[in-house]
């Protein structure tokens, strides 16, 4: 191979390699959200999309993420230790931003006929965190920008939100906090910034 030829390997590979790494690292700044979408250009305008479609709000949608994943593509819960030390099975099949079960993704799959969703995209797993916030609100009367009792749901399913089975974890209400308290700041956030972020293109200026 020719030098100008391995030039132009090396070139391409780099290419691929920057947009590979571009495209599944986490934000360099989670905690900032007008950050976040300056620095993954096409996740605003999916965010938005998703609030256009179930109802819920960005903020609300990119809180739920950051404490389920910290936006991380692939991320599973951590291993069980069989004695303290040995690694043993996750507790769940839980994947993706979004820290989505596989019987939960089906159940979104069919019901928003996305049938290619993939829980490790992050259009699809905050187009889920949007659809899983409508129909906690429709199930468990709970209004859109309730950040703490979204989460609830969220984490116990429609059905545990109702009978309150959140009741004795406080561990859990804790968190159900800080994914408030995210939330709001987010939206603080974006009130500032979300002029300047790129729009959403519409077909025919339609939908």
């Amino acid at each position: 191979m020719g030098k100008n030829n391995k030039k132009l390997l090396a070139t391409l590979l780099g290419a691929l390699t920057l947009i590979a790494g571009c495209t599944t690292s986490p934000p360099s700044n989670p905690d900032n959200v007008c950050s976040i979408f300056r620095e993954k250009k096409s996740w605003y305008r999916e965010a938005k999309a998703a609030e256009e479609k179930w109802g819920s709000p960005v903020a609300v949608m990119m809180a739920i993420l950051h404490q389920e994943s910290r936006y991380v593509h692939d991320a599973r819960p951590p291993r069980t230790k069989i004695l303290g030390f040995i690694p043993g099975p996750r507790p769940s099949d839980a994947y993706g931003y979004a820290q989505a079960l596989g019987s939960t993704w089906r159940g979104y799959q069919r019901s928003s006929f996305n049938y290619g969703a993939d829980r490790d995209d992050f259009g699809d797993a905050i187009d889920f965190v949007g659809w899983y916030n409508n129909t906690s609100a429709r199930r468990c009367q709970i209004r859109a920008n309730d950040a703490y009792h979204l989460y609830l749901a969220y984490h116990e399913g429609h059905g545990g939100f109702n009978r309150r089975s959140f009741k004795n974890k406080a561990w859990l209400k804790r968190v159900s906090h800080k994914v408030s308290a995210k939330a709001q700041r987010y939206q603080q956030q974006l009130n500032r910034c979300e002029q300047s972020l790129p729009k959403r293109r519409k077909f025919l200026g339609l939908f």
